[in-house]
């Protein structure tokens, strides 16, 4: 199947009902928020994934949610999440982290009363060792927790789902480098923790791969288990020769992830949550972002 141009509105037709989410990092070289609302729809995404703040914006979250609104309801949007950033819980001062839970908890009590939400993606704030580089992903995050940094993100979050009573929405630990969720195993430590049932695991397996010795992607699908609530996709070269920074990011069809045995394992899981595209990459993604969907929707079809 030939990419379509931007503007041309691909077929949706799958035999996965999953919606189909655009990350907003593909419309984030100055588009502004109707233009990335119109977009989405014109190249077959079912919804977007947001951020919960925007870089560089003056604004306030009413009026950054209101604005929200008044796109998608413009442009038939039907799926809104929310993503980063998400309360900063690893940081020693408690008064810091109850100001960071606080600030979350507002933000989702006024998102609530503009969207139907399902499922967002969330994180507990990075924890980085100041004795070794920033990319030396395995030893950072969940390699250096103490008990402690679990106990803060597992009471912060706790706090977060009792504030907001049961509005039906769910949280997703995002399976991310230099936090504490990094992998699959510790997302789901997390999660056990915290022992709540609208707490689950984003499994971003395109982190997970940066990883030396990551576990494989049919292990890491069987350790989320039925907490498994969302995906997000985006595939890498490989460079054999570098042990550390050796991946380099590339089309959603091509790299190390095979995204067609991706999708038959989520299928053969009964997985019925939101596939979030992502496109952390340079040039331009509005093309990217046409290619992606039209290379998943294709294999979907097919499996």
């Amino acid at each position: 199947m030939i990419p379509a141009e931007p503007g041309q509105i691909i077929n949706r037709i799958s035999t996965m009902k999953n919606p189909i989410i655009l990350h907003v990092n593909f419309v984030e070289q100055s588009q502004a928020i109707m233009e990335m609302c119109k977009k989405a729809v014109c190249w077959g995404y079912d919804g977007i994934e947001f951020r919960r703040k925007r870089s560089g914006k003056k604004e306030t979250v009413k009026g950054y949610l209101d604005a929200l609104v008044k796109a998608t309801a413009k442009t038939g949007i039907k799926n809104v999440l929310f993503g980063g950033p998400g309360p900063n819980l690893m940081i020693p001062d408690k008064n810091v982290r109850r100001r960071e839970i606080k600030e979350y908890i507002s933000f989702y009590r006024e998102a609530l009363k503009r969207f139907s939400l399902t499922v967002c993606n969330t994180m507990t704030g990075a924890l980085i060792s100041p004795s070794e580089a920033y990319h030396k992903y395995d030893r950072q995050g969940s390699a250096i927790a103490d008990n402690y940094h679990w106990e803060w993100a597992t009471e912060g979050f706790k706090e977060l789902i009792n504030s907001l009573g049961n509005p039906g929405i769910r949280f997703a630990f995002e399976t991310h480098m230099n936090f504490i969720h990094d992998l699959a195993e510790s997302a789901k430590e997390l999660v056990n923790r915290i022992n709540l049932p609208n707490v689950g695991i984003n499994l971003d397996y395109g982190n997970t791969s940066y990883f030396p010795k990551a576990a494989g992607l049919a292990q890491a699908i069987d350790t989320c288990g039925d907490k498994l609530f969302m995906v997000h996709l985006k595939n890498a070269y490989k460079i054999p020769a570098l042990p550390y920074q050796n991946m380099l990011p590339c089309p959603l069809s091509e790299g190390i992830i095979n995204h067609r045995e991706y999708m038959r394992l989520l299928k053969q899981n009964k997985f019925c949550g939101p596939i979030v595209i992502e496109s952390p990459r340079e040039g331009d993604r509005e093309w990217f972002a046409v290619q992606d969907i039209t290379y998943l929707r294709n294999i979907l079809k097919q499996i």
